[in-house]
């Protein structure tokens, strides 16, 4: 027996689990665990479920708002009150680890799984965006990935029938192994068909819906906790395989079933597959289930109780719902094409029982297995990483001034961080079901109408993680700062954010401490924005050999529109029209795509933010976009003033802009600084003395820099003098 168990513990190393854990485990089932409970533990207990190195500080976010339904992390995805009876449901999530060894199932898996999350609520998923992170581009490990990446995204969107209409793509070495697909969905529900992921009400049936059960993805929740390495490539079977058309009838088949009134509870099968479902539904119930496996739908032969427990397989969900509605739940799923099995019931005890062939393979407390019952909760060691000492005593007066602005200018537009990304946005059905109204890049945020109301909703990824590395705590307060402006410069008002935080190990000190920094500047953003967090995701482990990732907290905003004539576009409108530079210009260029892009330095300290200013510039914005006052708004940020001007006159190939400024900082960090809370408006000349008192009762800094001129070009203080056809090839659209 001694032997036995010092094996089981053996596995418990290797499954991740550490000893102490494993000796918890035996603490509080009162015996050593056979080698499913093991399992069971090992992938509940994983960072990927248990948020075991996070929660702590996920805590300190703002999560409760007068606009949430539910509260951060109490149901599958963030529910925000946008009025007439309405709600947006909306989640980021990675998949990160999965798209890493392969690439066209992982980022496909990661746009159903983020579906699902959203129809559990019983809301319709009309929107999908993606936030990607690639290394190099001209490197072939980087090209390969983006391919099946792209790919995966594009056809599993497009099939199941849903518009991708925004997100974002960065490209830094240091993605070159680990890239990074955070995938997003946007749902609209009824305030009285909304779903809730619980099992309570003893003798309730617990039913198993959608797809079989495969070998695929076990233990995928944790290999998703553990760095990348060169043997990474060797867990391909970790990651699960996608059916969108039979997530379409899944879909169809469970909002029906919810409309109808026949759901307790529904919870996607994720991460840890049956294990996740049946603990956590039970769980937020305060109840416990019995489980007979013989009955789940199989599609393997031989499969045992620790695979089918584990499995990952997609387009499947646990459902809990009273027997007498059972006939009809069948005939509905069956109308489908799905199967529908009932697998157990739910019991009044804490106590999770699971059957095979018979026997009892299962027997443990359903809270030991969740987060606030019996697993564990750490707070790791922080450091401030080494290398911040060596960036801040960076001196941009060392940079040498353009010889040629023109030139400068192309080569910046033609950056792979700012260029077009149409080779993969035009892979994406951006207009499908017809509610879209603007998709990204024509304008700041894209833009979805609210079918039967005049509202429209603004939704926008983002996160510079050059910032973040260089200064966590500013980075990420620009991130939240950032997405909100987006939203605002098409019309809308930031009500609350999803987030995905991408970081390397926690273990180690220096990382951690970025994690914390972040967690801060976003705390402090969303505070002073009124953008509660609704929930999302912590990705750890994004490293390879060692080497993490910059750390990423990539951002989703989502902003409302009242009236949807109050959208706005983000390119100039008429020849004669005023341009205004609204904001504070310091000349800042520390980590700045001007300094990676044209003197290959990724040093100095982030740009730094006012939130007071922030939130001033961004009530003042919206005054104006509601007043009618304004014609056109960009906001300033990746390229500084340079790129947005140029991005402003690309969009209408006859016209272009006369800049004249005048500023005592050197051109080029005029130029190319990406100072914050900054953006450029167009007007008539009739409305500048009207914007202008706005601005002054504001006390916002702004200044008259030109105007719009036919003939398409762009001429900048007699340095820039650049054509739309010029602006266009070096943007990658000719």
């Amino acid at each position: 027996m001694k032997d036995t168990n010092q094996n089981l513990r053996d596995v418990a190393i290797e499954f991740g689990l550490t000893n102490d854990e494993y000796n918890k485990i035996i603490e509080l089932i009162g015996r050593e665990p056979n080698y499913t409970e093991l399992g069971m533990y090992s992938v509940m207990w994983s960072e990927h479920c248990s948020y075991k190195n996070s929660i702590a500080e996920l805590k300190k976010l703002p999560r409760k708002g007068k606009r949430l339904l539910v509260e951060a992390g109490e149901e599958n995805a963030g529910l925000v009150d946008i009025g007439d009876g309405l709600a947006i449901a909306f989640k980021i999530e990675s998949h990160n680890h999965p798209s890493a060894v392969e690439p066209y199932q992982g980022a496909a898996t990661g746009v159903g799984g983020i579906m699902r999350d959203i129809f559990t609520m019983g809301a319709r998923p009309i929107a999908a965006l993606d936030s990607l992170r690639f290394g190099n581009p001209e490197i072939a490990r980087t090209q390969y990935l983006m391919k099946g990446i792209v790919k995966g995204i594009g056809d599993y969107g497009n099939s199941f029938g849903v518009p991708t209409i925004a997100g974002d793509i960065f490209f830094d070495e240091c993605y070159n192994e680990n890239p990074l697909v955070n995938a997003m969905a946007v749902g609209i529900v009824k305030h009285d068909e909304i779903a809730k992921a619980v099992a309570k009400g003893e003798g309730n049936i617990v039913m198993i819906v959608g797809s079989a059960t495969g070998r695929d993805g076990i233990h995928g929740a944790t290999f998703a906790s553990e760095e990348l390495s060169d043997e990474s490539e060797h867990k391909r079977p970790n990651v699960q395989v996608g059916d969108p058309f039979t997530e379409k009838l899944l879909l169809e088949a469970t909002l029906e079933v919810i409309k109808h009134g026949y759901v307790v509870g529904i919870q996607d099968m994720g991460a840890a597959g049956i294990t996740c479902s049946v603990s956590e539904m039970s769980a937020r119930g305060n109840s416990g289930m019995v489980i007979n496996l013989d009955e789940v739908p199989l599609r393997e032969k031989n499969m045992t109780a620790y695979e089918i427990l584990l499995s990952e397989s997609q387009e499947r969900m646990l459902l809990v719902a009273k027997p007498e509605h059972q006939t009809q739940i069948e005939t509905i799923f069956s109308k489908w094409d799905l199967h529908c099995k009932v697998i157990g019931k739910v019991v009044a005890q804490d106590r999770i029982k699971m059957w095979k062939d018979g026997s009892l393979v299962v027997d443990i407390p359903a809270q030991g297995l969740v987060l606030g019952g019996g697993a564990p909760v750490y707070i790791r060691e922080s450091r401030e990483p080494e290398y911040i000492k060596q960036t801040r005593m960076f001196n941009q007066n060392t940079i040498s001034e353009p010889d040629d602005y023109n030139e400068c200018l192309l080569k910046l537009l033609s950056s792979p961080n700012i260029r077009s990304k149409r080779w993969a946005t035009e892979q994406y059905d951006s207009m499908v079901r017809t509610n879209t109204i603007q998709i990204e890049g024509i304008t700041d945020a894209a833009v979805i109408r609210i079918k039967g109301t005049n509202k429209a909703i603004a939704v926008k990824t983002d996160c510079n993680p050059r910032y973040v590395y260089l200064n966590p705590y500013e980075g990420a307060k620009i991130a939240v700062a950032e997405a909100a402006r987006n939203v605002v410069c098409v019309g809308a008002k930031p009500i609350a954010i999803t987030n995905c935080l991408n970081f390397g190990n926690p273990y180690d000190p220096e990382v951690y401490w970025q994690f914390r920094e972040s967690i801060r500047g976003i705390k402090e953003a969303c505070e002073a924005l009124e953008t509660p967090v609704t929930g999302g995701n912590v990705s750890f482990y994004n490293e390879h050999n060692g080497s993490p990732i910059f750390p990423t907290p990539v951002i989703g905003m989502l902003g409302e529109i009242s009236d949807v004539r109050n959208i706005i576009p983000n390119s100039f409108v008429e020849d004669g029209d005023v341009i205004v530079l609204v904001g504070t210009t310091i000349g800042h260029i520390g980590g700045s795509e001007y300094l990676a892009h044209i003197h290959n330095q990724i040093t100095g300290d982030s740009p730094t933010i006012n939130l007071h200013e922030e939130l001033q510039l961004q009530s003042c914005l919206l005054e104006l976009i509601h007043k009618k006052l304004i014609r056109s708004c960009h906001d300033v940020s990746d390229g500084g003033l340079g790129i947005t001007l140029a991005e402003m006159c690309m969009n209408h190939q006859d016209l272009g802009a006369v800049i004249n400024y005048n500023s005592e900082i050197r051109n080029d960090l005029y130029l190319f600084t990406e100072d914050q809370s900054r953006v450029v408006i167009s007007c008539k000349k009739g409305m500048l003395e009207e914007i202008k008192t706005i601005f002054e009762t504001h006390r916002i800094n702004y200044s008259e820099i030109g105007q719009v001129k036919k003939g398409g070009t762009l001429s900048i203080n007699n340095i820039i003098e650049v054509s739309n056809n010029q602006l266009l090839q070096s943007y990658g659209l000719h």
